[in-house]
């Protein structure tokens, strides 16, 4: 997904066509990705590296039972299967963490061994760190609201400072949500966050209607990560 600095500028228009019907405040961030997820591969690859062996070992060691056959019962003949063996156990498990570690690596695959709950609480966490790194939670009244879309997760968030929580309800953003989510899912960003800022101005209004002053306390523009 390219954003171009057409598109910014065409999101900073919305966001200050919004802004201009209420003293509330509503900042854009997108972020490619909220984290390498590298801890759920190599939990996946130690998961897998564990669990080979119980495919590999009648694989790999001759099991023979008490009957009638004739075996080779020298001490050195029985140390160099064992060791032949081991070493077979030992690589197997190297392959498997390997090759699981580098199919976890693949975007696609990645955010499909992902857990949810972990993208979830991953995203949110990246959410909250650019409410507070861009001064969202600053505003005069404390009206800021954050619009936050990670790309490689598939995921939205929208954090509203605690001015705005003591007369909103939190579902009045759903909407908001859910425009953004369908237009990212189209390829569509520009239209989006034109769409959701609309919307979010619209609940900012209703609400916070604009100071005689009403400064522009958040830059009108699109942060990109």
């Amino acid at each position: 997904m390219q954003i171009t600095d057409n598109d910014r500028s065409r999101i900073g228009e919305a966001i200050s066509a919004a802004e201009r019907k209420t003293s509330g405040e509503i900042f854009c961030v997108i972020s490619r990705r909220v984290s390498t997820y590298l801890d759920v591969s190599l939990a996946w690859a130690a998961g897998a590296a564990l669990l080979a062996p119980i495919v590999f070992i009648p694989l790999v060691l001759d099991f023979r039972w008490p009957g009638d056959g004739w075996e080779a019962a020298h001490e050195a003949a029985q140390a160099a299967t064992t060791a032949q063996a081991l070493a077979l156990y030992a690589l197997s498990q190297a392959v498997v963490f390997v090759g699981v570690f580098l199919l976890t690596r693949i975007p696609a695959v990645r955010r499909l061994v992902t857990p949810a709950g972990v993208r979830r609480g991953r995203v949110r966490e990246a959410a909250l760190q650019q409410f507070l790194a861009q001064g969202v939670h600053v505003t005069q009244d404390r009206t800021g609201v954050l619009l936050f879309a990670a790309l490689d997760e598939h995921q939205v968030e929208l954090i509203a400072d605690e001015g705005i929580y003591a007369k909103v309800d939190e579902d009045a953003w759903a909407q908001a949500v859910a425009v953004l989510t369908r237009e990212l899912r189209a390829d569509r960003p520009v239209e989006g966050f034109a769409a959701a800022v609309d919307l979010c101005g619209q609940v900012l209004a209703r609400h916070f209607p604009p100071r005689p002053d009403n400064p522009n306390e958040l830059p009108d523009h699109l942060i990109l990560l």
